[in-house]
């Protein structure tokens, strides 16, 4: 029979009658435990969901890797690269791989009786991923390409729609600035909505034969290629792979391709998201340091309040390290109750917001209209166990405690 922890049940069970402090103490105790965990949980969620939802909408207009003409400046007005079947399949086949599309882009100004607006004409082919437009879709429905047909479709913004006064159904021009200035008639097909601004209120998608017709392009030209990988995690990886793959590669007019990842075209972006990080590492310290102090001060006064049970102990030939181990033991049940709180309060605060979005954000701001959450189980696990591994030694100090009190003095001790 372990008799540290027989003991140690004894004490945590004890009527709140038979004491006084004890009480307070342990509520208090399991109160900041209790918060700390449930402020880590949300903290950790709202960050990995800022980030995912970030993250995922600048790929969406992007995708992970572009491969693009070695020669391009950063403009939208870019100098094609000739892409043959042959290096289609081969990208197609890459390690990491499992998506390849084709995309061109031009500067155009969008105008309409009342007024115009700038834009990135982004044109796409038969092979092309329609997943985040169809996830942002708010009103009317995609286009479909055909090969043997120019498409006059497109898709436009709610930011450009309502800046604009266009609904679906609604034709404007588009006057694209070359050696002589050529104008193109669209119609709406769809709007869609990101709540990504810097982004809504440049993309017009539309039929890639559009942009090659316009710039005199073969059939094989485009800007450049997207690609996406099977696994985010690994894209820094695969897509220095791919560029060394193609670095020495040309296509039939000798143009060098380049390949980039989203990380490298975006950099701001991403190195904003990484300095969130630093953000939920303080959280999380200040937060395990506030909990773990408050349950010091709860051990320290259940001992003190023990002081006499403790010299009896001694005086039976108990050793000080078989007290101490109930004591720890007393520490580890208050620690798990205040988790469990913790869990309950952090979980259910996360789903009401996920499920509700109580929470509202300034999407020109911060991108998103409302606090993003995402309940990842590895993390609150780790967080979980990182806790309890922290506060228990955390509790090794003032159990030292014990060592100091002397029997004949406590068994008198009231």
């Amino acid at each position: 029979m372990n008799v540290e922890l027989f003991i140690a049940r004894r004490i945590h069970s004890s009527k709140e009658g038979d004491r006084e402090v004890t009480p307070p103490a342990v509520r208090i105790a399991m109160l900041g435990i209790a918060l700390g965990l449930a402020v880590m949980i949300l903290s950790v969620s709202i960050v990995i969901g800022f980030k995912k939802e970030v993250r995922n909408k600048v790929i969406g207009f992007g995708s992970h890797i572009q491969i693009t003409n070695f020669d391009n400046n950063s403009s939208y007005e870019s100098q094609p690269i000739a892409v043959s079947d042959t290096l289609l399949g081969e990208l197609r086949q890459f390690p990491g791989i499992r998506h390849v599309e084709r995309f061109a882009t031009k500067l155009g100004i969008l105008k309409t009786d009342e007024d115009f607006q700038g834009i990135v004409l982004k044109g796409v082919d038969e092979d092309y991923d329609w997943s985040f437009f169809r996830d942002n879709l708010k009103e009317g429905k995609l286009f479909a390409i055909q090969p043997d047909k120019r498409s006059t479709e497109v898709l436009i913004s709610k930011y450009l729609a309502d800046r604009l006064r266009l609904r679906v159904g609604d034709s404007f021009l588009t006057y694209f600035v070359q050696e002589e200035v050529r104008a193109r008639k669209f119609t709406i097909a769809g709007i869609y909505e990101t709540g990504f601004e810097d982004y809504d209120k440049m993309f017009v998608i539309a039929d890639i034969k559009q942009i090659r017709r316009l710039n005199g392009w073969d059939a094989d030209q485009v800007s450049g290629l997207e690609l996406q990988v099977s696994d985010y995690d690994k894209l820094d990886r695969v897509a220095e792979e791919v560029y060394f793959a193609l670095a020495e590669r040309q296509d039939r007019n000798g143009n060098t391709y380049y390949a980039r990842s989203i990380k490298e075209l975006n950099p701001m972006i991403f190195d904003w998201l990484d300095v969130l990080d630093i953000n939920v590492v303080v959280i999380l310290v200040l937060m395990l340091a506030v909990a773990g102090f408050t349950m010091i001060s709860g051990l320290l006064i259940i001992i003190l309040e023990r002081t006499n049970m403790i010299g009896i102990l001694k005086a039976l030939g108990e050793s000080d390290r078989s007290i101490r181990k109930i004591f720890l033991y007393v520490s580890f049940f208050l620690i798990g109750k205040g988790m469990l709180w913790g869990n309950v309060i952090g979980i259910s605060l996360c789903l009401l917001q996920r499920i509700f979005r109580v929470v509202r954000m300034d999407p020109s701001i911060y991108y998103l209209d409302a606090v993003p959450i995402d309940l990842n189980w590895l993390s609150l696990i780790l967080l979980n166990i990182g806790t309890l591994v922290i506060s228990m030694l955390m509790m090794l100090a003032p159990s030292y405690l014990i060592t100091k009190i002397d029997p004949a003095k406590s068994i008198r001790f009231e």
